[in-house]
């Protein structure tokens, strides 16, 4: 969706934008949404066209028809549980703007710390396994602006994604993407490979919470299987993708870093560490491949 924009189209009179609020706050609360009070503004803003930090400063304006409409059509998407971001057609991840789409996962907060952690040292030539928005690979390229790297996916949805955001952010002339699974076909050597897998198992799908399990990509979330077939073949792969010292960081779910951190000892690597989210549970795993 794209911002209203042109005159307004709605004669004086119409409901307000705060009028508009209330009505649209009673009915994600109805629909059983849990933050509905920021996901009602978040899509108000978006309808009207302005900048949501700005929204309070309008709230008391009228609604022309096609904000009207529009606001209508994203309150009733988010009552059916799509997620914000793939209303309104994007997402924060790390200070950044990201399009996202059905075809792409919802960058989260907690993948940041694995941007985090990946920018302790330097590197100049990464790879992204699954790159899905590019959100990961394309933070790390603005990071540091000498470095470049290859995004990675089988989803050709995805990667037009990815390749749009890295137009859109002047960093297509240092990102590359190829439609592939895992290492294949892709040259190394690198000295950062990066990964946010599909980790979830098949039996913790129906768990899901709906934003996630109906409206985001399975191939994305799941192995359809224990979680941890993806982390098997970055293991296998990754010792002949990296130069000597080179690093690899993943990030998994809360209970799964010792299982990863096993999978990668195996494997050969070395100086493996799990590193905790904010709430203190496993959500990233380093490794070097040793020299």
């Amino acid at each position: 969706m794209n911002p209203p924009e042109g005159p307004s189209e709605r004669p004086s009179g119409g409901r307000s934008a705060k009028q508009a609020l209330v009505a649209a706050l009673a009915r994600l609360r109805e629909a059983g949404i849990e933050d509905a009070p920021r996901d009602a503004r978040l899509l108000l803003a978006f309808a009207m066209g302005v900048p949501a930090a700005r929204l309070t400063l309008h709230i008391s304006d009228p609604l022309d028809a096609r904000a009207e409409a529009r606001f209508a059509a994203a309150i009733a998407a988010r009552a059916a549980r799509q997620p914000v971001s793939q209303i309104i057609g994007e997402r924060l991840f790390y200070g950044r703007s990201f399009i996202v789409t059905k075809d792409t996962l919802d960058p989260r907060p907690e993948t940041e710390i694995l941007i985090t952690q990946a920018l302790r040292q330097p590197y100049s030539r990464v790879l992204d396994l699954g790159t899905g928005t590019g959100a990961i690979l394309l933070t790390l390229l603005a990071e540091r602006p000498a470095a470049s790297g290859i995004g990675a996916d089988l989803s050709g949805a995805a990667l037009a994604v990815a390749k749009g955001n890295a137009v859109a952010m002047g960093l297509d002339g240092r990102a590359a993407f190829t439609e592939t699974s895992w290492f294949q076909g892709i040259a190394g050597p690198f000295d950062l490979i990066v990964s946010n897998p599909p980790y979830i198992t098949l039996e913790a799908m129906a768990d899901l919470a709906p934003e996630v399990r109906d409206h985001e990509p399975h191939l994305a979330l799941t192995d359809f299987g224990d979680g941890l077939s993806a982390y098997r073949a970055i293991a296998a792969g990754a010792p002949d993708a990296l130069v000597p010292e080179g690093r690899l960081i993943v990030e998994t779910g809360w209970d799964q870093g010792r299982a990863v951190a096993a999978i990668f000892a195996a494997a050969g690597l070395k100086n493996i560490d799990i590193i905790q989210d904010f709430d203190g549970r496993d959500r990233v795993v380093s490794a070097i491949r040793p020299a």
